[in-house]
């Protein structure tokens, strides 16, 4: 029978994060945890045959994912048949000793999501990198801001690249500080008290934690958990996910807004040679891959989702019931996140913005862009601060309408504005206050240049993300 793929792992999913959550690849780490656990027992004193680590090491790479499979329709356990696989190929029945299926797949899981945060980690970097160098590069770029998805004031292209960088940030810090503290839930047996570890030690209790310190060191992971079940909170992997999914919310954002752009043909995602929009409309440039990035934020957090149904839900000392649910949850919300970073560092390499276009929208749009500087002044000039809001307003809605309903062909707000004695300003006023908003974007550019500095230290301490280039996925 044909095998159905995982879509997401096999479209989208880079090689490194595949490779950490390839069946195969699980099997290679729950051996190397068996011989670490195993290495450390009988630096302890448990009595281990001569050779049987060398044994176990020289076929740790031989991975028969079908024998491993027939077995398992004979145990009905997958664990019992990974571990009868491995002790054949050996020839020696010395691992698990005092372990139950959870000290192996609950220890290898958090090693398998610890190096995929690390690779994420290295990519969200990337990402902002990539971001700052192009909102530096466009700083100076005045385009309509627009609040409602309706034109607003006048901000630069720049400025908005970091408005969602300010976002991935603000995730990539949450990140970080849930790597620093990510605890490993380590050997505690059945029920959580290390029962059948301290009958292998005699009840030596020095030598159960020495043993539970050795395999933590074995995973290199930064913290550990004293008093757990059979299971470790699953308030934990709601953490990890709800981390991927506030990961792809800047990117997200960005994503939506430059499909906007795109239909008001501002700005676009770049269109590689050969690629096709449309097989019935040859014209057509589709943001593919900002609706991609759209697409994977929707997918995580469907995720988050079925992973906070896991926290809360914990029976006793522990229960198979969140198996089905972590299986999926855990590969497929990095599969999702990394196919959505992939994507996205693609877009900020390729993206274009086309000035002409912006600077015709801002003519288009700068008399309504510049109510707020003549309400200003209005101000200054002794009027009423709601008096000359109602009376722009007036003007302002007449104009729009006019506009929309074709009875004037350009935007001539700055003639009734200047027509209206009640703002006490005059028309060469306010033509002067409109002439010159054309140049002001606020704060736009120091603002990129203080995101960019948020960036720096960042790019010093993953330098390897400086320069990194995408995957070139489907």
């Amino acid at each position: 029978m044909e095998s159905i793929p995982n879509v997401l792992a096999d479209r989208y999913a880079s090689g490194p994060m595949k490779k950490i959550w390839s069946p195969s690849g699980r099997i290679v780490l729950e051996r190397e945890f068996w011989i670490a656990v195993l290495k450390a027992q009988a630096d302890l004193g448990l009595s281990v045959p001569a050779g049987a680590v060398e044994a176990y090491e020289a076929v740790r790479d031989q991975v028969n994912l079908e024998a491993i499979k027939k077995r398992e329709k004979i145990t009905r356990h997958d664990v019992k048949a990974r571990l009868e696989e491995f002790c054949d190929l050996a020839g020696h029945q010395q691992l698990h000793k005092g372990l139950t299926s959870r000290d192996l797949t609950e220890n290898v899981e958090q090693l398998q999501v610890y190096r995929s945060l690390e690779l994420v980690r290295g990519k969200v970097a990337a990402a902002l990198i990539a971001l700052s160098r192009k909102a530096v590069e466009t700083q100076e770029l005045p385009i309509t801001a627009r609040t409602h998805n309706v034109a607003a004031q006048l901000t630069t292209f720049g400025k908005r690249l970091t408005m969602f960088g300010e976002d991935l940030l603000l995730a990539f810090n949450r990140l970080d500080s849930l790597m620093k503290g990510y605890p490993v839930r380590g050997l505690k047996g059945a029920v959580g008290t290390q029962t059948d570890q301290l009958r292998l030690f005699d009840g030596d209790t020095d030598k159960a934690a020495a043993l539970d310190q050795a395999v933590g060191k074995h995973l290199g992971l930064p913290a550990a958990f004293d008093c757990v079940g059979q299971v470790y909170p699953r308030s934990l992997d709601f953490d990890v996910v709800s981390a991927l999914y506030q990961l792809a919310c800047g990117p997200a954002s960005l994503a939506k807004t430059l499909r906007l752009m795109a239909g008001h043909e501002l700005a676009s995602e770049g269109f590689a040679p050969g690629q096709t929009g449309s097989s019935a409309m040859p014209h057509k440039m589709n943001s593919r891959s900002c609706e991609r990035i759209n697409g994977f934020h929707h997918i995580l957090r469907g995720h988050v989702t079925m992973a906070s149904e896991l926290g809360g839900d914990q029976w006793n000392e522990g229960d198979v019931s969140c198996s089905v649910v972590r299986r999926v949850v855990l590969p497929d919300a990095f599969f999702a996140l990394d196919g959505l970073l992939e994507t996205f560092l693609t877009v900020l390499r390729q993206m274009e913005v086309y000035p002409e276009m912006t600077a015709k929208e801002n003519a288009h749009y700068l008399p309504f862009l510049s109510t707020t500087a003549v309400l200003m002044e209005a101000v200054k000039a002794g009027v009423g601060r709601e008096e000359a809001h109602e009376v722009i307003k007036e003007h302002a809605l007449a104009t729009a309408r006019d506009l929309k309903a074709g009875k004037i062909s350009r935007n001539d707000l700055a003639e009734r504005l200047g027509a209206d004695s009640r703002l006490k300003l005059g028309e060469d006023k306010i033509k002067a206050i409109i002439d010159k908003a054309k140049e002001e974007t606020g704060s736009a550019v120091k603002q990129v240049g203080r995101f960019a500095e948020k960036v720096v230290p960042i790019a010093e301490l993953f330098r390897t993300a400086v320069e990194y280039i995408p995957e070139d996925i489907l």
